[in-house]
């Protein structure tokens, strides 16, 4: 029988351009918790104890609040991005092009 370890993203988020390619594609998945459960990756790959230090929040509370399904605040979410040393950025879409 063939055993195979469970895949965790956080294993490979070691370097910060690899960090921020991850949290931009996550974040432009329709589906919120996707981005939640990448900045958990990312917080668990930079050290769950250090992020919850660097935000105020217990290790307990970090986990809730990057939980699937939870509905964390602007500034809470802000708070963990700013322990992770990222930042959100806007860019204007490229308009679909109508056929001709």
């Amino acid at each position: 029988m063939t055993y195979l370890r469970d895949f965790d993203p956080a294993n490979y988020l070691t370097d910060d351009e690899t960090i921020a390619h991850y949290l931009a594609l996550a974040a432009q998945e329709d589906d919120p918790d996707a981005f939640l459960q990448a900045l958990g990756d990312v917080a668990r790959a930079r050290g769950i104890g250090e992020i919850s230090k660097g935000t105020g929040l217990s290790r307990t509370n970090l986990y809730r609040v990057l939980a699937p399904g939870s509905n964390p605040s602007y500034h809470t979410l802000r708070r963990v991005m700013e322990a992770l040393g990222v930042s959100i950025s806007a860019v204007v879409k490229p308009k679909d092009h109508a056929p001709i």
